[in-house]
């Protein structure tokens, strides 16, 4: 009896994924390392935004001073949720916090989901939207971003209208190419009268402010009902490794999530981590325009490589459209070098490479290599 009955079970969980494109996440150093034969010392990595200052002083403190490992963390995250509200100006009541903006991401369409539903994503973009919404029994509903990465609006205002999906979810800046939704644009979605999810995981690169707050929309949840604004600790703040970010929500949202949560999704490690990293603003304010500025430098070396078109960002990384050869082939030279890029291979990017700005001895490595690769007509 118990035979047919896992039968059906492989048989309909196969059915119920088999269609559904697997996220290919980037590897870690050690094992980039190896394959390639080298110490992850050797390694320059520019393949995932990550922070190449790490942890801030404060966080690292906070990290070997940890108490009550052994006990499980709070599951209302209070002290953190407090430390965020304080910084960002929000009430504490509004901000739920996750296992970084991905674990939000696929909260948010769990509940909004119903079997069959869609969402609403502007490819290119990062991948987790459509990932999520699959994988919640939803579909995605995919309208393609122009040449210079701007959003289709009228295309996507004609999906809302005819397909109404349950929710649009949009990155500012966006991943991989690093432009803003402006505000008329975002007015104008939100007109629509459809939920957006707005991740701003990149924010604090960008040139509104110290830390991205000019340009933020972190406050309009408290006014829209129809917006929810994410962010993260794992690119400005050094805390990728930690998994820990949080959402600003619109008051009806608020009992269903707190319902649906994983209980204890925040670790002790990673809110002590955040809340240190939240009192050493002055190191990290520094280290963000440092990136900044390093961003600047960067686009400058890559204009210079012939075969290389660098579109303009304000995030920690730059999109190059590769002319004249394979991106696939120049990720790969890269690679035997020791330095790692995202490519994406994907239609609507299979001819750009994305470069993480990493720090300046790292530019001057990945500049001399592709000029090599420019005299050696790769």
């Amino acid at each position: 009896m118990k035979q047919p009955l896992i039968k059906d079970l492989q048989e309909q969980v196969s059915r119920r994924f088999e269609q559904i494109p697997a996220y290919v996440p980037i590897e870690p150093f050690e094992v980039i390392a190896e394959r390639v034969g080298r110490s992850p010392e050797q390694i320059i990595k520019l393949d995932a935004n990550e922070n190449p200052y790490g942890l801030a002083p404060q966080a690292k403190k906070a990290l070997a001073d940890l108490r009550w490992g052994n006990i499980y963390p709070d599951p209302e995250s209070r002290a953190l949720r407090q430390a965020i509200a304080a910084y960002m100006g929000v009430p504490v009541e509004h901000i739920v916090a996750g296992a970084g903006a991905d674990e939000l991401i696929d909260l948010i369409l769990r509940v909004i989901l119903r079997p069959n539903d869609s969402v609403l994503v502007a490819p290119p973009t990062f991948g987790m939207y459509a990932f999520d919404a699959r994988i919640n029994g939803g579909q995605a509903l995919e309208i393609p971003r122009n040449r210079d990465f701007s959003l289709n609006l009228e295309e996507m205002r004609r999906v809302v209208r005819d397909n109404k999906p349950s929710a649009i979810l949009l990155a500012s800046p966006n991943n991989p190419d690093g432009g803003m939704l402006t505000p008329l644009e975002l007015e104008e979605i939100l007109g629509w009268g459809i939920l957006v999810v707005l991740d701003e995981a990149y924010i604090e690169f960008s040139d509104g402010g110290q830390l991205g707050e000019q340009a933020s929309q972190i406050h309009q949840p408290l006014k829209r009902d129809n917006l929810v604004v994410l962010r993260t600790f794992s690119k400005w703040a050094g805390l990728a490794g930690l998994r820990v970010g949080f959402g600003v929500f619109p008051q009806w949202m608020l009992p269903v999530l707190w319902k649906v949560k994983q209980p204890y999704n925040v670790s002790v490690a990673a809110s002590a981590a955040a809340i240190a990293s939240l009192q050493d603003l002055t190191c990290l304010i520094e280290r963000v325009q440092k990136i900044r500025s390093e961003r600047v430098r960067l686009y400058q070396l890559l204009a210079q490589i012939d075969w290389l078109e660098p579109i303009p960002s304000q995030a920690n990384f730059i999109l190059c459209r590769v002319k004249g050869r394979s991106a696939k082939a120049v990720k790969a030279e890269l690679m035997k070098k020791g330095i790692f890029v995202r490519y994406f291979d994907t239609p609507l990017l299979q001819n750009f490479i994305r470069v993480s700005v990493g720090l300046p001895q790292h530019h001057d490595v990945l500049f001399q290599a592709l000029k090599e690769m420019e005299e050696e007509h790769l």
